[in-house]
């Protein structure tokens, strides 16, 4: 693994044991699984891209539009799930049919591998990327590289 990906998976993992709430970008403080994914940009490459609108629990669901997959791929580049390599953005659909609105982070890769997110009721944990999570990933982005 490269420096780059080295340092968001340390950077990830440093985000281990904050509290989740809801709409929050705060290491220590809380997140969810896009303050996450937010807190570990604004730590890797410094200011986030755009600034995210507040959004409701049940966000773009009642649309049935895929509005985080929409922002990831206008601010990462999208790669083959099965490419995916630490330090990688994944997105869940959790629910068959559902908007695709979860995120983490690859931390290893393999024969176990693992990710980090932002979980309602554990607040952010290092999961194994077990066969019902590895199902319910849909899509996989890169962080854009450091340019300094």
């Amino acid at each position: 693994m490269d420096r780059f990906h080295q340092d968001i998976v340390a950077e990830a993992r440093g985000w281990r044991g904050t509290p989740y709430v809801h709409q929050a970008s705060c290491k220590y403080g809380g997140c969810d699984c896009l303050g996450l994914i937010r807190g570990v940009w604004r730590a890797v490459l410094g200011s986030e891209p755009v600034q995210v609108p507040p959004y409701t629990a049940d966000w773009s669901e009642a649309g049935g539009q895929e509005v985080l997959w929409q922002a990831a791929c206008a601010h990462m580049q999208a790669r083959p799930i099965d490419l995916a390599r630490p330090g990688d953005v994944l997105l869940f659909r959790m629910r068959g049919g559902a908007v695709a609105k979860h995120l983490g982070i690859l931390t290893r890769e393999g024969d176990s591998p693992a990710f980090i997110h932002a979980y309602c009721g554990h607040g952010v944990i290092e999961n194994s990327l077990s066969a019902p999570w590895a199902r319910r990933i849909v899509a996989c982005f890169a962080f854009p590289e450091r340019t300094s």
